[in-house]
């Protein structure tokens, strides 16, 4: 019986856009769910700590392992899901202010793989960067042994200063530093892997599950990943 998947969303965005992604998973024989999440839960965190999202995420979490009486969880984090995993596996206090409680949730133990689908695992923005300086301190590249790592990447769209090039190279100059580069559109190839991880690149994905075309979770990519479940 394959291990309960939890598939957590990316940044302002709701589990409803994850639902077809969840069906493939249950038809492919794993059970799934998503992190319930609605995209009105992430106004809070905007500039601040990601603390809620992690409690829902750690609540989830519990909940499978008991309704499946599961030792370990495998966790499908997209975007932003991808470093919020990674502060909720970690064993150090998180918050980014003296004004925040500082909570730990050390669920290391509890993750067998941790599947990110575009994750910027770094950032030049100032919404995340503090978030993400905080990630790569405390725990850089593929830095729990005990977890498997795997980090997907698209080969999309080059960023180029030119129409239909703009966003990508927006996007990628403010993730990585650098527009002119390969990458889903939003995130660059250089920041969606991790040292030490199993790096994947897919061609011709787009970020989102709302993007136009196919994206990380549809039903041909999904081929590429779903055996590290």
């Amino acid at each position: 019986m394959p291990l309960p998947t939890i598939i957590v969303p990316g940044y302002l965005e709701s589990a409803i856009a994850y639902r077809q992604l969840e069906q493939l998973l249950l038809h492919l024989g794993i059970p799934t769910r998503t992190v319930p999440l609605r995209r009105r839960d992430w106004l809070s965190t905007i500039g601040r700590a990601v603390t809620p999202i992690v409690q829902q995420l750690d609540l989830t979490v519990k909940q499978m392992l008991a309704q499946h009486n599961a030792p370990q969880v495998n966790l499908i984090a997209h975007s932003a899901g991808g470093w919020i995993s990674r502060i909720y596996m970690g064993d150090q206090p998180y918050a980014l202010t003296a004004q925040e409680t500082s909570l730990c949730w050390k669920a290391h133990p509890l993750v067998a793989s941790l599947i990110t689908l575009g994750t910027p695992h770094i950032s030049q923005e100032r919404w995340t960067r503090r978030n993400l300086n905080f990630v790569n301190h405390n725990y850089p590249g593929a830095f729990y042994q005990s977890v498997n790592y795997v980090c997907v990447a698209g080969k999309t769209i080059f960023g180029e200063r030119k129409p239909g090039g703009w966003l990508a190279y927006n996007s990628y100059q403010q993730t990585c530093g650098q527009g002119n580069t390969w990458g889903d559109g939003i995130t660059p190839i250089a920041a969606a892997h991790l040292e030490g991880a199993e790096n994947l690149i897919i061609p011709g994905v787009k970020h989102s599950p709302r993007s136009p075309g196919i994206w990380y979770g549809s039903p041909e990519p999904l081929k590429s990943w779903v055996q590290y479940l």
